[in-house]
């Protein structure tokens, strides 16, 4: 287990525990480097709890003080707190120093994550469009479906999709949802996945899209 620290609800890890809690699990870790007189650190700290809860099963978030660990940040390369890491395969994959919200910790992590079941690549939705067996719901507002969305689209917000969930399914297609970037209809679709419903999310969202050079429609 992670020595506790402090009074922080997060869990630190130490000089002695960092090589089994952080470089010898599977899972991808999140590491906030802080200190307890770091007041930009207090500040994110709700955030970085919820991002735990959030990600919990999926990666490991754990807290190391610079004070009482100095060898790790020296060895981390560590010149300012807050500084977040995140390690996979006992290896730092992405670093960011300075204050972070919950979505930009989500983006740092994001990319080392399991890959989720309901994920669909944009090349594995070209291939099942050609079928007639998915449809692409926009999760975005009104005005940005409008602005630019995936040929054949509909749009349905984001706080609707729950409620509406049984009218799309009745079509017997198997609907694609995508926001922007492909994080807040990750969360759902795999919420709704647990409950049975066939749905899958457009991985990396409309920019995945964007980025691919694929075609785009215009109300």
């Amino acid at each position: 287990m992670a020595t506790a620290a402090s009074p922080s609800p997060l869990p630190y890890v130490t000089e002695q525990t960092f090589e089994r809690e952080v470089l010898q699990t599977d899972l991808p870790v999140l590491i906030e480097f802080s200190a307890v007189w770091c007041a930009p650190c207090k500040q994110v700290e709700p955030d970085v709890i919820a991002l735990m809860h959030e990600l919990e099963g999926k990666a490991k978030v754990f807290k190391i003080d610079v004070d009482k660990s100095p060898m790790l940040a020296q060895e981390m390369q560590v010149k300012s707190v807050p500084t977040f890491m995140v390690v996979k395969g006992g290896r730092v994959v992405a670093a960011q120093p300075g204050a972070m919200r919950r979505q930009q910790l989500r983006a740092l992590i994001e990319p080392f994550l399991p890959r989720s079941e309901s994920a669909v690549r944009v090349e594995e939705f070209l291939k099942l469009a050609q079928t007639g067996r998915v449809v692409a719901v926009d999760t975005r507002d009104a005005g940005s479906f409008a602005r630019a969305h995936i040929p054949g689209a509909v749009n349905l917000p984001l706080e609707e999709v729950e409620a509406k969930i049984d009218t799309i399914a009745s079509t017997g297609k198997v609907p694609v949802l995508y926001d922007r970037a492909g994080t807040e209809t990750k969360d759902i679709a795999e919420k709704l996945a647990e409950q049975g419903y066939p749905v899958a999310f457009l991985e990396g969202g409309f920019l995945s899209w964007e980025v691919a050079g694929q075609p785009i429609e215009r109300d």
